[in-house]
């Protein structure tokens, strides 16, 4: 159930996407005068699931969940269909019209991908507005996985600084160490500065693996749920339970029942719990895996949030900010890929397991809009990069007949595409090829 709620949102926000970011290039081509042949959701190679025709557009749905086009007449795109374009050229079509309005055409997809992030960011600090987690308001400090362990950091350490620089959102420290690829971290430790130094070739493989979750907040050793049928629920652990020792060592906080239990896999262990002011002594069974079914109490109980509230007006240029920090991050990313000798592409780059991978098991609209409002800034940023067969290779040669005043080739145009899908497939394959891989490793 939880695979099917994922995949759902998955197709839910594709079509969204897809959907408005086409109708960027239809509505502008209709503006034009530009007669607009067809708008397909997903590709429909041989045939489609679904069809009617309205005017002179047939609109559909395809098979192939790759994307979505609208064919436009007198345009080399997707379709290829060159036999159009050996006929002479005629007032509606998008090569007779003048290169400003061509390029307008264009870039109306990005444009719409750009505006239902904004729109998506600024609805949603207008009705739940921005809420954080102010680093120093990190009371217990930090707790810390392996890979946090690997780096030098340590349970209870109270971060200070990235690289020396202040990071005022404690959820934004992972991605600051990684997308600036920081080589030191201050923390606060037993009333110490100290001053780490993260090792050669780290940042590299915590890409690779994915993971962001090194560091979390540190929270005292109360459960929050009790999963049926797990030890603690069999040996009588319940939720609100403080545990405050472990085989008579006292626990204050949850990271370090966590600890415990990896010791004490598949034995006996005598755990104490604070309930109603009454301390209980009871005996659980440690199982191979070291995981006795508790949940850790939401940080909330524990630590002061900050809360911004934004009037409707007053969410609108919070929303831009917020669409252009994505977007700026986001190139951060990539630029990574390409520019960083820790980061290999051919290992970092995911296809559809991946992006269906981050919504939420369970259904959750405001987790499903956020993630949306992110891949709609992805969209945009991809679909400009000058590659032909994407929106950008076309601006590119839009822009050069601009310049020089003479329109590429139309043979040029044709390989040009031609070369763009192949390479366009080529990754697609590579990116899907290298999900299947991971499930497996």
């Amino acid at each position: 159930m939880e695979i099917l709620i994922k995949v759902v949102q998955f197709f839910l926000s594709l079509s969204i996407l897809i959907i408005l970011h086409e109708f960027g290039h239809y509505a502008t081509a209709r503006l034009f005068k530009i007669k607009v042949e067809k708008f397909y959701l997903f590709f429909d190679p041989w045939f489609s699931l679904f069809k009617f025709k309205r005017g002179d557009t047939e609109y559909g749905i395809g098979w192939l969940p790759l994307g979505g086009y609208v064919k436009i007449a007198g345009m080399i795109d997707e379709s290829m269909d060159k036999e159009q374009m050996k006929k002479p050229p005629q007032p509606w079509e998008f090569r007779t019209k003048p290169a400003w309005q061509r390029l307008i055409v264009m870039v109306a997809g990005v444009v719409m991908n750009i505006l239902l992030a904004i729109s998506i960011y600024i609805l949603m600090l207008f009705f739940i507005g921005e809420r954080y987690l102010p680093t120093q308001n990190v009371k217990y400090g930090i707790a810390v996985d392996s890979v946090g362990y690997e780096i030098g950091l340590r349970n209870g350490d109270k971060v200070l600084a990235v690289d020396n620089q202040f990071v005022n959102n404690f959820r934004e420290i992972p991605l600051e160490i990684i997308l600036n690829m920081a080589n030191t971290i201050q923390v606060e430790r037993d009333g110490e500065v100290v001053d780490i130094e993260i090792p050669e070739g780290f940042i590299g493989e915590l890409i690779k693996s994915k993971r962001v979750d090194f560091i979390s907040v540190r929270t005292p050793s109360v459960v929050g749920g009790v999963f049926e049928g797990m030890p603690a629920d069999s040996a009588g652990i319940k939720a609100d339970d403080k545990i405050i020792a472990i085989n008579n060592t006292t626990i204050d906080f949850f990271d370090e029942i966590v600890e415990k239990l990896q010791k004490n896999k598949g034995e006996e262990i005598y755990v104490s719990v604070l309930r109603d002011e009454r301390v209980i002594d009871m005996e659980v069974y440690v199982p191979e895996s070291g995981l006795l079914g508790i949940a850790a109490l939401s940080p909330d109980q524990f630590l002061s949030f900050s809360q911004i509230e934004y009037s409707f007006w007053g969410a609108i240029p919070a929303g831009i900010a917020k669409t252009y920090n994505t977007t700026v991050d986001y190139i951060r990313q990539f630029k990574l890929l390409f520019t960083s000798k820790e980061v290999k592409a051919t290992e970092s780059l995911g296809g559809f397991i991946t992006i269906g991978g981050i919504f939420p098991s369970q259904w959750d609209w405001v987790h499903f809009w956020s993630i949306t409002a992110f891949l709609s800034v992805i969209l945009a940023f991809m679909n400009i990069l000058p590659i032909p067969a994407l929106d950008g290779g076309h601006v590119m040669f839009l822009l050069y007949e601009m310049i020089t005043g003479r329109k590429p080739n139309e043979k040029i145009l044709e390989y040009a595409q031609y070369a763009g899908l192949i390479l366009l497939l080529s990754l697609l394959l590579f990116v899907n090829i290298n999900d299947v891989v991971r499930l497996f490793r």
